[in-house]
This record gives C-alpha cells, structure tokens and sequence, in this order.
C-alpha cells in the first residue's frame, strides 16, 4: 500500500469511513488530522495549520494527502503548491476506488464517464492554474488551450455515453426477456459495505466477493432465487456512500435503473451502526433511492446484523429511522440467516400486490424476534 496524511472531521465515524475509503483505495493512512471545519475558502483547512501539516509531511514523508472533503481546484491547487503534494479529495479518492473495482465492461465505461465530468468541472480552472504555473496535483497540460482542452473532454464523454446507450438498450432487452417469462425481480440495495453482498449470497448459494473494504460491488449480478417454491432473480447493485456528488449517481444511472424496474428493493441497513451513523446512511441511501424514481411501496427495510442487538434495541433503530411511517421492515442476519424465511415471505406479499403493511403486520409483532 502508498501512505497518505488524512485530513477529516472530528467524528468517530466520519473517521473510519474515511479511512476504509483510503485502504479501499489501497492507500495507508499513516496520520490523521481531525477539523470541526474544511471549508476555508483559501485551503480547505484554517492557513494555520499549513506550517504544521508540511513538518507532518517531512516527517513521514506520504505518497499522498487525501483531504476528506470536495474541494474546489483552487483550494486542490493552493494546498498542492503549498504542501508540494498530491492531493486527492473525497471525490478523487471515490473515483480511484471505482476505477480499481470495476470490472466488468459497462462499470469500466460508467467510471471513465464520471472521470471525465469530474475533470470537464475543473478544466476551465486547471487550464487559467496552469498558465499561471503549473504545481503539483494538476496534470501537465502542456500547450493545450482551454478550449482545446474541454472540447478534448467533451468528446470522450459523448463517445463513453454512445456506448452506455447501448449497455441500457441491452439492459431493456433483457428486462423485456424477463418480463415475458414472467420472472419477478428483487434488487439489493444500501449503503456499501451494510452487508449486500452477503445477503445476496445467503438468498441463492453464490459465493460473490465480500469483504469489509468499500465499493466491493461495482457491476450488477444476477441470479436467479426461488421465493414460495417459484423461480424469481435477484441482483445485487452498487453500494450508495454519503456526499456522493449528482454527476456520479448519474454516471452509473444504466446500472442504477435497473432498482427502477424491480419488483422489490430490499434495503439492506447495517443496524449494529451507532445511531449517527444510522441516520447518516439511511438519510443518504432512502434520498438516492428517491432521486432515482423507486417507489416506497417498493422497498423492504432489512436491518441487518441485528443478532448483535436485543429486541429493545432493534425498536430503538426502527423508531429512530422511523420506519413505522408506512415502511415494511424486518430484522435480520444475513450471516446467521436469521428471518430469512419470514423476509421472503413479506417479498412474495408484495409479488402478489398486497402491499398494505403497518406496523402490525409488519415488523415487531409478526416479523420481529
């Protein structure tokens, strides 16, 4: 693994979740630096604690600073100059990761689509940095003129696009063949790492990677699982994370629309996360769920891991997620198999159409321990 200087936020789990994303993205986390605040407009950080970060620096000497935050190029470009550093931000450091898991031919194209549109946001601003002299963090742009350079941009994005179309015309036809064998469908989806993968595997036999980095899943498998005795599929989808800007939602849409047209949507909850944590995932994954067009009526709300919380607890999780607001929630392990029976059950209700759960039907009373 390379080493890098993290600079993060004071909080418990905003640490770790930025620290399982730079070992995702293979990179050692040697120092942390812990702010209240990361958006000074000069570097992100206060100016301060520059002096302080360069002895840091020559101390430990890092591959790279990851700065847990979206910086805007002028902040990358003053830290950069200022550090003699590569910096990478949230957002470069989500996209390492993507290009890194993507394996299959359409998460390729998806990852170089979201690459460009992150570049063609700081092309303009890149180009007038780099007239001025051109620092560490920024790629050489040589001679190119500004226009040269996002137009360059442009094209490669309508070229990756022409290409997704034809990945989501294959998807359609696929999802038409499904359709007129009737085949009923079920995708997994949640933030990364809640525990999808293993679900997915528990529910068809399959051994599909899991692990406890970040972004495991990154293209859509499909098998096929049989619910009250009849054949149906599942897929597994890629994980949803906090701050995951709009143009990177869309850059997997063909892969995300597929959550469109299913069935059911088990929304996979890591419910042994301190109760921040919970909000913050279930808040960042329920808005990305909603912005992709998926119904409510839809989703199943599985909190999973919930062998390692007693029944108090596990009412605690659904009052404080407010899942008793017209949601269907059951409690679960995917990895002792805990309720399995009874989540497949509450699928094969809403196979059927009979969606008018409550907390009654749904839950404590019927589906809890």
């Amino acid at each position: 693994m390379n080493s890098a200087i993290l600079i993060t936020y004071e909080q418990d789990d905003i640490v770790d979740e930025a620290i399982a994303l730079c070992e995702s993205a293979d990179y050692k986390v040697k120092h942390i630096i812990k702010q209240n605040f990361l958006q000074k407009q000069r570097y992100g950080l206060s100016s301060g604690k520059i002096d302080g970060l360069k002895e840091i620096i020559s101390r430990i000497k890092p591959d790279v600073v990851v700065f847990d935050e979206i910086l805007k190029p002028s902040q990358n470009y003053n830290l950069a100059s200022e550090l003699k550093m590569e910096i990478l931000d949230r957002e470069a450091l989500i996209l390492r990761i993507f290009e890194k898991r993507s394996s299959s031919a359409e998460s390729k194209l998806q990852v170089q689509l979201a690459q460009a549109r992150y570049e063609m946001s700081r092309a303009k601003e890149k180009v007038r940095l780099a007239r001025e002299g051109e620092q560490p963090g920024f790629m050489g742009l040589g001679t190119f003129e500004v226009d040269v350079y996002y137009n360059e941009i442009k094209k490669r994005m309508i070229s990756i696009k022409s290409k997704l179309v034809k990945s989501g015309k294959q998807r359609k036809l696929h999802r038409q063949a499904r359709k007129r064998l009737g085949f009923k469908i079920i995708s997994l989806a949640g933030y990364t790492s809640a525990g999808k993968t293993t679900l997915f595997n528990t529910l068809t036999g399959e051994k599909q990677e899991k692990n406890d980095e970040l972004f495991t899943t990154l293209s859509t498998t499909v098998r096929k699982v049989m619910i009250n005795k009849k054949e149906a599929l599942i897929s597994d989808t890629v994980g949803f994370i906090s701050k995951l800007p709009a143009y990177m939602i869309e850059a997997f849409r063909s892969t995300l629309e597929e959550l469109v047209y299913s069935d059911v949507v088990i929304v996979v909850i890591d419910a042994s996360d301190n109760h921040d944590e919970l909000q913050k995932k279930f808040k960042s994954c329920y808005a990305t769920l909603n912005e992709i067009g998926v119904e409510t009526n839809k989703m199943i709300f599985a909190l999973n891991k919930s062998e390692l919380l007693n029944q108090d607890e596990i009412l605690d999780v659904v009052d404080l997620l407010e899942l008793n607001e017209n949601k269907k929630w059951i409690d679960i392990s995917a990895a002792t198999k805990k309720n399995m029976d009874k989540l497949e059950e509450i699928v094969n209700n809403i196979f059927h159409n009979d969606i008018s759960y409550n907390r009654e039907k749904v839950g404590v009373k019927t589906y809890g321990n």
